[in-house]
């Protein structure tokens, strides 16, 4: 299949007509998740600016954010260097009910940590054996897990850096790390070969998603995550809403403080 080019990328007012329903779908996805108390996990992975935490706000946005939680850890502490490696993230597993958003996660080890040095050899095949066992323990134990990896070309991911570079609301995205990665593309690359071809299974398979076109890339994303919930209807209680009887008072109050001027 032939490459859209740049001039091809959808455009705000599709993107967000066709963004619409699918945020309804998942508000009922959410529900479901509450009524039949699963527990729902999505890892999202892949390179630097491929706009994994542009999908995972527009997942979380419309839900429940006491349902619906983000996880982007930090590097480990020293603590945590000395725990067992997937430790750290079992604290922030999904208990019953709750949708679980994982802005990279355990997958560190299989990519940054394996291509700048930060493990060794030993540790990184530890994990590569390790990790299919770890997320078949998850799924027997009835957790929904979806691992999606957000591929980009090169060029793209250039393009979005110098953005982040000339954009000083986005310079937080970027750290010494990123543009140390950015001159190791071939090396993600072999190291992401590896990592899907070690953890790929049939209990926890991946899922890549174009995402040189961001827009297009959310809703396929999310198409994908919504296909692979249930078919479940859900069906709301009625809410008995009637209108207060009037007059309804106005908002004041007794002594010294007072809302700021309005602009």
């Amino acid at each position: 299949m032939a490459k859209r080019k740049s001039s091809d990328r959808m455009s705000r007012q599709d993107y967000e007509s066709a963004l619409l329903p699918l945020e309804l779908e998942l508000n009922r996805v959410a529900r479901w998740v509450q009524s039949k108390q699963r527990r729902v996990l999505i890892i999202f992975e892949g390179r630097d600016t491929a706009g994994k935490g542009g999908v995972i706000s527009t997942i979380a946005q419309p839900l429940n954010p006491r349902q619906c939680h983000v996880i982007a850890l930090p590097k480990p502490d020293e603590t945590e260097r000395t725990q067992w490696y997937f430790q750290r993230y079992v604290q922030y597993l999904p208990a019953a009910g709750q949708i679980m958003l994982f802005d990279r996660s355990w997958y560190n080890r299989a990519g940054v940590e394996k291509v700048m040095g930060y493990c060794s050899d030993e540790e990184y095949k530890t994990f590569l054996k390790q990790a299919p066992a770890f997320e078949k323990l998850l799924v027997d134990d009835g957790i929904v897990l979806l691992k999606y990896w957000l591929t980009i070309d090169q060029a793209q991911q250039e393009e979005r850096l110098r953005e982040r570079l000339d954009d000083p609301l986005k310079h937080w995205k970027l750290s010494p790390v990123d543009l140390q990665a950015r001159l190791k593309y071939r090396e993600y690359g072999r190291a992401r070969d590896a990592m899907l071809k070690a953890t790929h299974t049939r209990h926890a398979p991946w899922t890549l998603v174009d995402f040189n076109d961001q827009r297009r890339g959310r809703l396929t994303l999310i198409r994908h995550l919504l296909d692979k919930v249930p078919e479940l209807e859900v069906i709301d209680q009625p809410i008995d809403y009637q209108p207060l009887p009037g007059p309804l008072a106005k908002e004041s109050f007794k002594g010294p403080l007072k809302p700021i001027p309005s602009i």
